[in-house]
């Protein structure tokens, strides 16, 4: 227990002289809100939180910057200002050293350097990285071979698995509903692209000046571009549609560092890298630090799939980053059964519907495009308009699969440009897809890499 604080401190940071109540030097480590477990809006948590307190068991949730999620203070049986700060085991929870991250919310600086300036208040505009030099003498970069920037990168994927594990040498991340993005900074200035190397510079404009303002000379990010609604859950229709509406709020969440200022990280293992990231990348509005938890896969799935998410990935801790391939060291466990498909043809609308009935799937084995089935539910009326006007060009006379399906309705070809990806209940005899639900059309994939998806494994 401490005194009671000035709500004012709340923006306070340089020194108080010695002498004075809380001598020292003080930063603005994280900052955001609170409120009781039981109360996401607030609006009885001051209430709940008093009863915590009285009864010495005060639990409470952070919305903070760095810290998020659950906690609980349980006063100890030493004395009544004695207290234990327990974090609960959300999917917040993780192993890492969350010290290590040390620098100023408002400002980007350390302790250290408040002394040289003890007038200095709050300026959230100067918010900056850890100077290049720090980072170059710390142990992280020691292994890593001096190489000029990259360019135009594939990233590495994960490979379907069939259930959540716990493992001690693997780490677990949220799966983020949104579009993976290679972000490249360098002196000419800032790349940001998508898997297909189609460039994301003039669709999200924000992102590209929250990178720039960083304030590093070289460095690549990969990571994903999400809008998330006010519940924090990511939307990948709110996504499409953020250039129009400009609704929810769009984030850059960061979950790897492939190269930093001369060095080419690729080579070291991934929790070094992770490591050297949560070390380096300043607090910002836009671009965040994907978290991870480790060993403790199923309970982080779980909760995930709780909290509407699309899944996890696991990843091996000490794998490293392969550009272009998919890995078994990384893996991706889904809550809901999805398939990315290419839309070969549609059916003619029913009585009841307008532009068409059902799409016609198909994915790439080898050079051959072979059905998995058509969807026919799904769809929204504005998406049936949509989806229509994309497909009159692509009209064709000849079916693109090689062994033409048999279909309940007749069916309009069109040349195979368009993915999209559905959810489905299961895999009949016939290799077909069971009960396909359309989700959305998937402008960053590619035609090409549209493959069917059969989960790996298990336990490991």
């Amino acid at each position: 227990m401490v005194e009671d604080h000035p709500l004012e401190y709340k923006d306070f940071e340089g020194v108080i002289p010695r002498g004075n109540y809380g001598a020292g030097d003080v930063i603005i480590w994280d900052r955001g809100s609170y409120h009781h477990p039981s109360d996401a809006g607030g609006k009885r948590s001051e209430a709940a939180l008093e009863a915590g307190l009285r009864k010495g068991d005060m639990k409470f949730t952070l919305h903070g910057e760095k810290l998020k999620g659950e906690f609980a203070l349980v006063k100890t049986r030493k004395d009544d200002r004695s207290w234990l700060l327990i974090k609960k085991k959300d999917m917040y929870a993780t192993a890492d050293d969350i010290l290590r991250n040390d620098r100023s919310v408002a400002s980007g600086r350390p302790i250290g350097p408040i002394k040289a300036d003890p007038e200095r208040k709050a300026r959230p505009d100067v918010a900056g990285p850890i100077p290049p030099h720090s980072a170059m003498e710390s142990e992280y970069l020691k292994d890593a071979p001096k190489r000029p920037m990259p360019h135009r990168i594939r990233p590495m994927l994960a490979t379907l698995a069939k259930a959540p594990f716990d493992h001690p040498d693997w780490i677990f991340e949220v799966k983020w509903d949104g579009y993976r993005a290679i972000a490249e900074i360098h002196k000419e200035g800032i790349s940001l692209y998508s898997r297909n190397l189609i460039s994301f510079n003039r669709k999200f404009p924000a992102v590209i000046q929250s990178l720039r303002k960083l304030g590093f000379e070289e460095a690549v990010f990969d990571g994903e571009i999400v809008v998330v609604d006010k519940k924090g859950r990511a939307d990948f229709q709110m996504l499409q549609d953020y250039k129009r509406t400009g609704s929810g709020f769009l984030l850059y969440y960061v979950f790897d560092l492939l190269y930093y200022e001369g060095h080419d990280l690729t080579g070291m293992p991934l929790i070094l890298r992770k490591g050297l990231l949560t070390r380096i990348l300043p607090s910002s509005p836009t671009i965040k630090l994907s978290a991870h938890v480790a060993n403790d896969g199923i309970l982080f799935f779980n909760t995930a799939r709780q909290k509407g998410l699309e899944g996890i990935v696991a990843k091996h801790a000490q794998s490293l980053y392969r550009t272009g391939e998919r890995s078994r060291e990384w893996l991706k466990v889904k809550s809901v059964l999805t398939q990315e498909a290419v839309i070969a043809g549609f059916t003619e609308p029913t009585e009841r519907r307008k532009y068409f009935g059902a799409l016609v799937l198909g994915v790439f084995e080898g050079a051959d495009l072979v059905f998995i089935g058509h969807t026919g539910s799904g769809f929204s009326a504005e998406t049936l308009k949509t989806i229509r006007r994309k497909l009159h060009p692509l009209i064709r006379k000849k079916s693109p699969f090689k062994v033409v399906p048999r279909t309940n309705m007749p069916v309009t070809w069109v040349k195979p440009t368009l993915v999209c990806e559905v959810a489905f209940r299961g895999i009949t005899r016939e290799a077909v897809l069971r009960q396909p639900v359309f989700l959305r059309l998937r402008e960053d994939k590619s035609v090409r890499e549209v493959v069917r998806e059969i989960p790996q494994g298990g336990d490991l």
